[in-house]
C-alpha cells in the first residue's frame, strides 16, 4: 500500500473556558485552523485535497450539521472539497487523523485535511423531548459542556462516574501521590511558558481575531508561568474531601482548533513541500468505561508494534495529559523516561479542547521530532468511556536518534 505522511501541522491558541475565544463560534475556530495549515503549504491548490476529516466532540450547538464541511466553506476552499466529521470524544481529530492516513494508504485519495474543533465554552443546554405531547411539569436543561449526559439507566453505576472520580479510583489503584501529581502539573506549566518562549509554537500556532474590535489572542491562555507543587498543594480538591485531584493537576475546559496535512509521498509536488513525518504505526484499545485514562498504555504498545520498534527506540512522546494522574500512571507503565514526555508542556497548562486536542499533539509530535532529529515519536490519548487512541510517527528528515 501507499504509505501516508504529516506535511504541515497548525492551531489556533487555546482559550480558557468562558476566556478570550468565548465570543468565537467553533466552526470559525475551526475555519482558522483550516486556512492556518494550508498557510503553511502555499503551492498547494485547495482543490486538490480529496477529503476533509474532522474531529468534534460536542456536536450539540453551532458545531451541529458536520463542523467539517462547514470550516471548509468559511475557509473559502473550493465547495468541491468534501468533508466529514467524526466523534470519538476527547480522541476525535487523532482519530480523524488515522482515518485520513488509512484514506491515503488504500489509494482513495492522495490528500487528506485532518483536524478537529472544539468551544467548550459555547456547547449548549440541552433538553430532552418529552414522552408525551404537553407534560404539565418542569424540564431541566442539561449542559453539554463535558461528561456524561442524559444517561442510559441501563448502564452500570461504576461506569457513569465523573471523570475525576474515576481518576481518583486511578491514583487509588496505583497509589500515585498528590505530591506527585501537582509536581507534573507544575512541569506542564513551565515547560509550556518556556516552548513559547523560546519560539517553539510560533510556526504551530495561528493567531484568531476575538471580537469585533479587532482583538487578537495569540498564546495559548491557560498557561501559569513560575508554578510550583507548592502553590498546586493549597488547592481544594475537586472530586473528593480527601482526594488527590484539583483544579490545578487536571486539564481545564477549553476552546480551540487543530488541523493537520497529511498526503501520500507522491502528493509532494502537488503541496509543494516536502513531508515532515511518516505514519509508521496507530493503535486503538479499550477498557472499562472508568479506567480510560490507563488506556493509552495498551494503545500505544499495540502502535509501537504495527511500527516494528519497541519503547527503546522512542525518542519523543506527546500524551494528552486529562489528568496528572492518569499521565503519570501511563508513563510509569511503559517504564520510559519521564523526561522525553511533554517536553513543551501538555494539556493541564496548554489546554484540552476535546476534538482539537489529537491534532495538537500530533503536530507538536512532529515538531519536536524536527527540532531534536529524533525518529521515533508517539502521540496517545486517552478519551472518555473506557477507549484511547495512539499514533507512531517516523521523521523522515533525517532524524536518527
Amino acid at each position: 500500500m501507499t504509505e501516508s505522511y504529516l506535511y504541515a501541522a497548525a492551531r489556533t491558541p487555546f482559550g480558557k473556558f468562558s476566556g478570550a475565544l468565548a465570543d468565537v463560534r467553533p466552526d470559525d475556530l475551526a475555519a482558522t485552523a483550516v486556512k492556518g495549515v494550508l498557510a503553511r503549504t502555499p503551492g498547494l491548490d485547495p482543490a486538490g485535497i480529496g477529503d476533509v476529516v474532522w474531529g468534534n466532540a460536542n456536536g450539540a450547538g453551532e458545531d451541529n450539521r458536520n463542523v467539517g464541511r462547514m470550516a471548509v466553506l468559511l475557509a473559502g476552499l473550493p465547495t468541491s472539497v468534501p468533508a466529514t466529521t467524526v466523534n470519538r470524544l476527547c480522541g476525535s481529530s487523532l482519530d480523524a487523523a488515522i482515518i485520513g492516513s488509512r484514506t491515503i494508504e488504500t489509494g482513495d485519495a492522495d490528500i487528506v485535511l485532518t483536524g478537529g474543533v472544539e468551544s467548550m465554552t459555547r456547547a449548549p443546554w440541552v433538553l430532552p423531548k418529552p414522552n408525551r405531547a404537553f407534560p404539565a411539569g418542569n424540564v431541566t436543561a442539561v449542559s453539554t459542556t463535558l461528561g456524561w449526559r442524559l444517561v442510559n439507566e441501563r448502564m452500570p453505576a461504576e461506569w457513569t462516574v465523573s471523570l475525576g472520580e474515576a481518576n481518583e479510583q486511578l491514583a487509588e489503584r496505583f497509589t500515585i501521590s498528590r505530591e506527585r501529581q501537582d509536581a507534573f502539573a507544575a512541569r506542564s506549566h513551565n515547560l509550556a511558558d518556556a516552548a513559547w518562549n523560546d519560539g517553539f509554537y510560533d510556526d504551530l500556532v495561528v493567531p484568531v481575531v476575538t471580537d469585533r474590535k479587532g482583538t487578537v489572542l495569540t498564546r495559548d491562555e491557560g498557561i501559569r508561568p513560575g508554578s510550583t507543587a507548592e502553590k498546586l498543594a493549597g488547592l481544594k480538591p475537586s472530586f473528593r474531601p480527601d482526594g488527590a485531584i484539583t483544579a490545578g493537576n487536571a486539564s481545564p475546559l477549553s476552546d480551540g482548533a487543530s488541523a493537520v496535512l497529511l498526503g501520500s509521498g507522491e502528493a509532494a509536488g502537488r503541496i509543494g513541500a516536502d513531508p515532515l513525518a511518516r505514519v509508521a504505526g496507530r493503535g486503538v484499545f479499550a477498557l472499562d468505561p472508568q479506567e480510560f485514562g490507563f488506556a493509552p498504555v495498551e494503545a500505544a504498545n499495540r502502535a509501537l508494534k504495527r511500527a516494528g520498534i519497541g519503547w527503546s527506540d522512542v525518542a519523543a512522546v506527546e500524551l494528552n495529559e486529562a489528568f496528572a494522574v492518569q499521565s503519570l500512571a501511563c508513563v510509569d507503565a511503559w517504564g520510559i523516561d519521564p523526561e522525553i514526555v511533554n517536553a513543551k508542556g501538555g494539556a493541564i497548562a496548554l489546554g484540552h479542547p476535546l476534538g482539537a486536542s489529537g491534532g495538537r499533539i500530533l503536530g507538536t509530535l512532529a515538531g519536536r521530532l524536527q527540532e531534536s532529529g529524533g525518529r521515533w515519536g508517539v502521540a496517545a490519548i486517552c478519551i472518555g468511556v473506557g477507549q484511547a487512541l495512539a499514533v507512531v510517527l517516523e521523521n523522515v528528515t533525517g532524524g536518527t536518534r
